[in-house]
């Protein structure tokens, strides 16, 4: 209840503060004009990251005032470097919307607030598979940053449909949000379960609900870079928070194969299709000669649209792949683990079909227009095209 309390705050917040942005952002004019790589036609504001930031403030302020999150903000310079990190870069994203930052310009802020989050946030100190601890503290900042920086612009690279990016948060960090509350059972502590991790990912949730509403296609406003890069950072934060500290191998459980990489696999999983789309844009621009920040229109949702897939098709089916593989991990800690991968397996297989369906379809209607074809030749008859393409369609 208190977890559902601190999400309803976010997300009751983040609505109300959407809803405002909005109507200022459409009264001022404050919107960018559309770009050829854009997928909607109209000018749409892009402010919706300064909304979420808003939601983000007013949940963490009703959570320091809740007991049980006493022992997260005894060490406050923890919360509140993360807080500020937030706050930056979303401040970054949201004045790259408007004014088009230079992306060295934005990497190096990025690095910055990403190395101000590892020196006073959170770090990996140690990977969760028999305990590894990283050798040094150097190499422990510089994998943090390189992970933070990693995600936010993972995150950041698939923000191109309407409810893409807030949906397939939604549902990864909730699955993440179930991975902490499960593996809390093994400690002791009453407090186990309010810890950093569970209250980021609460929140993240909630703020990702409240705009939810107003990005829904036909989307009224963006997240932006703000949005997406303060996404990104929350999100691995979380990951870092809670995978940087327990070594699950340790624990036993239910699944006898896999369990100690859970806690990377987990977190990879959920950023699996964001991290995919952005190796694959980083190797197509670097081998065309271009910078790996260079914006254009092969990410992999404009692919599922140039496929045939209709525009809440594409997202619908983003959503179905985050579902399948971050609740599949998942399985592995509460069935066995055959039983978690033939679950994966039907469920990579229905995502597989829904995918390529619009492909199908096309190569099916070709199929039967030759064979319309064929059996018209052989009756001496010759059908016109109207004709076949109206009976492939009804068929």
């Amino acid at each position: 209840m208190i977890f559902l309390l601190i999400a309803a705050v976010a997300a009751v917040v983040t609505f109300v503060a959407s809803r405002i942005v909005l109507r200022l952002a459409l009264k001022h004019g404050i919107h960018p004009p559309v770009r050829e790589r854009d997928v909607h036609s109209r000018p749409t504001p892009r402010l919706g990251g300064a909304a979420m930031c808003i939601g983000v403030i007013a949940a963490l302020a009703v959570a320091s005032l809740v007991p049980e999150f006493a022992g997260v903000f005894a060490e406050p310079v923890r919360v509140w470097t993360l807080l500020g990190g937030a706050i930056a870069i979303c401040a970054i994203g949201v004045l790259d919307d408007l004014v088009d930052l230079d992306w060295m310009l934005k990497l190096g802020a990025q690095i910055l607030v990403a190395t101000s989050v590892a020196l006073f946030g959170v770090q990996i100190v140690s990977l969760p598979i028999a305990g590894i601890v990283v050798p040094s503290a150097t190499m422990a900042i510089s994998l943090t940053v390189l992970i933070i920086v990693l995600v936010m612009n993972a995150v950041n690279f698939i923000d191109g449909l309407d409810g893409l990016v807030a949906g397939t948060t939604i549902i990864g960090s909730t699955a993440f949000f179930g991975y902490i509350w499960m593996i809390s059972q093994n400690f002791a502590q009453q407090n186990a379960y309010f810890s950093l991790a569970s209250l980021i990912t609460s929140i993240i949730v909630g703020v990702c609900v409240g705009f939810l509403p107003v990005n829904w296609h036909p989307a009224r406003m963006f997240m932006g870079d703000g949005g997406a890069l303060m996404l990104g950072l929350l999100t691995a934060a979380s990951a870092i928070a809670v995978t940087g500290q327990i070594d699950v191998g340790t624990m036993g459980g239910r699944s006898q194969i896999l369990p100690a990489f859970i806690p990377v696999l987990l977190p990879l999983a959920i950023l699996l299709l964001p991290l995919t789309d952005f190796a694959l844009a980083v190797i197509r621009r670097v081998a065309n000669g271009n910078s790996p920040f260079a914006a254009d229109r092969r990410h992999l949702h404009h692919r599922l649209l140039d496929m045939g897939h209709s525009h809440l098709g594409a997202v619908l089916i983003f959503y179905s792949w985050t579902a399948v593989v971050s609740i599949g991990c998942l399985l592995f800690l509460i069935v066995q683990w055959w039983v978690a991968v033939g679950i994966m397996v039907l469920g990579f297989i229905v995502c597989a079909l829904l995918t390529a369906a619009p492909v199908g379809r096309r190569v099916w209607r070709t199929f039967l227009r030759v064979m319309r074809e064929r059996r018209a030749r052989r009756t001496g008859l010759q059908p016109t095209s109207a004709s076949i393409d109206s009976q492939g369609d009804s068929r």
